[in-house]
C-alpha cells in the first residue's frame, strides 16, 4: 500500500481545490481564472507553507503543464502557421541571438560578473529559463551556487514578467497574434509564456505557446556551444560526435514531439470540431492545475535574497530586446 506521505492524491486535491477556488473567484473578479490560480497559489504556499504529505502531488504540476502544451495543438491552424513560419524563424533566431550576446556582455564588461554566472543567466533569459540554467550549467560543469543564483534571478523575472506583459499589452492594446508572438519571442520560462499569453486571450495563447517551443528547442545548441567555448578556453576537448549528440537530445524538451504531433493529426482532418474543443478544454483545466502548482513554488523570500548586479544584468537585456522585440512583432505582423 502505498503511503499518504509518499502519495501524490493530497497534492493533486489541492491543485485541484485552487483550481476551483481560482474559477469561483474569475465569476467575481477581473481576472483571468489561469492568472488567479497562480495567485492563489503563490499565497497559500508563502502564507500558509505546502506541507510534506502534498510535495509530491504538488510537484506534478510540470507534467500537467507540458501535457496541456500537446494539447493545444490540436488548436493550431497549420497554414497560419507555415505562412509565418520563415519570418517566425528569424525572430526567433535573431531574439535569442541578441538576449545570450546582450546578457553576456553586460555581466562581463559592465557588471564585472563572472564568466560562469554570466553564462547562466544568458541562458537563462536567451533559451527557456532555469531548464537553460541546468542544462548549460551541466555542460560547463558549473559551481551549484553558481547555478542557485543564475536560476533564482530567472525565476524573480518569471513571477515579474508574469504580470507585467499582460498589463503592457493591455495598455497598449496589442493584437492578439501579436501578443503571443513578442511573449514568446522575449519572456523566459514555459510556464509563465503560457500563463500570460492564455490571460490575454486562446489565439494569444497559442501563438505564445508556438513560438516559445521553438525557442526552447534550441537549448540543446546552445548547452554544446557553452560546452565547446569552456572547454576551447580550458584546454580540453569538447567531445566526439556521440558526445554531441547525447548533448543535444538529452536537455531537448521532448513534449514538443508530441505538440508536433498533435498539430498533424488536427490538420490533417483526424479530429472533428467537438473533439479538437473537448481537447482545448482539457488543455485549460491542466493548466488550471499547472499554474496552481507553479504559484506554490514560488518564495518570495527566496527572491528578496537575489543580489542587485545579476537582476540589473537581466533587466537591461528584457527591456532592451523585448522593446525592439515588440516593434518588430508590430511591424512584421
Amino acid at each position: 500500500m502505498v503511503s499518504v506521505r509518499g502519495s501524490i492524491v493530497p497534492g493533486l486535491a489541492l491543485l485541484v481545490g485552487l483550481g476551483l477556488g481560482a474559477r469561483l473567484f474569475a465569476a467575481i473578479v477581473p481576472l483571468n481564472h489561469l492568472l488567479l490560480a497562480i495567485l492563489l497559489g503563490l499565497a497559500v504556499g508563502n502564507l500558509v507553507g505546502v506541507p510534506e504529505t502534498v510535495r509530491a502531488g504538488v510537484g506534478t504540476h510540470k507534467l500537467w503543464l507540458k501535457t496541456g502544451i500537446v494539447l493545444t495543438g490540436a488548436s493550431v491552424a497549420l497554414d497560419r502557421v507555415v505562412a509565418a513560419g520563415p519570418k517566425l524563424l528569424v525572430l526567433v533566431a535573431g531574439a535569442l541571438t541578441a538576449t545570450v550576446l546582450l546578457v553576456e556582455a553586460l555581466s562581463r564588461l559592465a557588471f564585472r560578473i563572472d564568466g560562469e554566472t554570466g553564462s547562466l543567466l544568458a541562458a537563462g533569459s536567451g533559451v527557456c529559463g532555469v531548464s537553460a540554467v541546468v542544462a548549460v550549467a551541466e555542460s560547463i560543469d558549473a559551481d551549484e551556487t553558481t547555478v542557485a543564483y543564475a536560476a533564482t534571478t530567472i525565476l524573480l523575472f518569471d513571477a515579474v514578467t508574469l504580470v507585467a506583459y499582460p498589463a503592457v499589452g493591455t495598455a497598449l492594446a496589442l493584437p492578439d497574434r501579436t501578443f503571443g508572438i513578442w511573449a514568446g519571442l522575449t519572456m523566459f520560462s514555459t510556464g509563465p509564456v503560457t500563463a500570460a499569453g492564455f490571460a490575454v486571450s486562446e489565439t494569444a495563447g497559442e501563438w505564445a505557446v508556438l513560438v516559445k517551443l521553438v525557442r526552447n528547442a534550441a537549448i540543446g545548441l546552445v548547452a554544446v556551444a557553452y560546452a565547446g567555448v569552456y572547454a576551447s578556453t580550458s584546454g580540453e576537448s569538447a567531445g566526439g560526435d556521440r558526445g554531441t549528440v547525447a548533448r543535444l537530445w538529452t536537455p531537448f524538451p521532448k513534449f514538443v514531439v508530441g505538440f508536433v504531433a498533435v498539430v498533424a493529426i488536427a490538420n490533417l482532418g483526424l479530429l472533428s470540431g467537438a473533439e479538437i474543443d473537448s481537447l482545448a478544454n482539457a488543455a485549460d483545466w491542466l493548466f488550471l492545475l499547472a499554474f496552481a502548482g507553479l504559484g506554490l513554488e514560488i518564495r518570495l523570500d527566496d527572491l528578496r535574497e537575489t543580489g542587485y548586479r545579476p537582476v540589473l544584468v537581466v533587466l537591461v537585456a528584457l527591456l532592451a530586446v523585448s522593446s525592439v522585440g515588440l516593434a518588430v512583432v508590430r511591424t512584421v505582423f
